[in-house]
């Protein structure tokens, strides 16, 4: 790739937090995905089933809007999920059309061997930044957070 020498645009680009941020998240969710792949099951698998079992009842449309993904793509994983004995749709009590979604017992067997490679990644990292870094870390994270909520 050659860079526009006469008209730079953006000459720090590669400098700045927001690329910082995702240079972290490919990482992050390239080893993930990886680590995840070898118990034969997908990053985005995971998320909706961790989504799922931290508010049991969530319907297809809400987990969309707070993963940032369209209803489509959560009805497929979710389909995908069913098929596999991992999630079940369930009668909302108050709309007939709308189905909640919950883990089976399968799903929370495959969520817990899930989550311990997540643990682990996440132990490698706090190894290797030691315990304050870790923390500090996390904190300025957060506070990144609030200010693009802001925004």
């Amino acid at each position: 790739m050659r860079q526009d020498e006469e008209d730079p645009i953006a000459p720090d680009a590669l400098n700045r937090v927001t690329w910082a941020l995702r240079r972290v998240n490919w990482a992050v969710q390239a080893h993930k995905e990886q680590r995840l792949r070898a118990r034969d099951i997908a990053a985005a698998q995971y998320t909706l089933l961790i989504c799922v079992h931290t508010e049991p009842g969530l319907t297809g449309a809400e987990v969309a809007r707070r993963l940032n993904v369209t209803p489509q793509a959560v009805a497929s994983l979710v389909a995908r999920l069913e098929e596999r004995g991992q999630l079940e749709r369930r009668p909302h009590a108050r709309h007939r059309h709308v189905r909640e979604l919950h883990l089976t017992d399968v799903g929370r067997d495959a969520l817990r061997h899930a989550d311990a490679v997540i643990v682990e990644i996440e132990q490698r990292i706090a190894e290797k930044l030691g315990h304050e870094k870790t923390a500090q870390l996390k904190a300025l994270l957060g506070e990144v957070a609030d200010v693009i909520d802001e925004v």
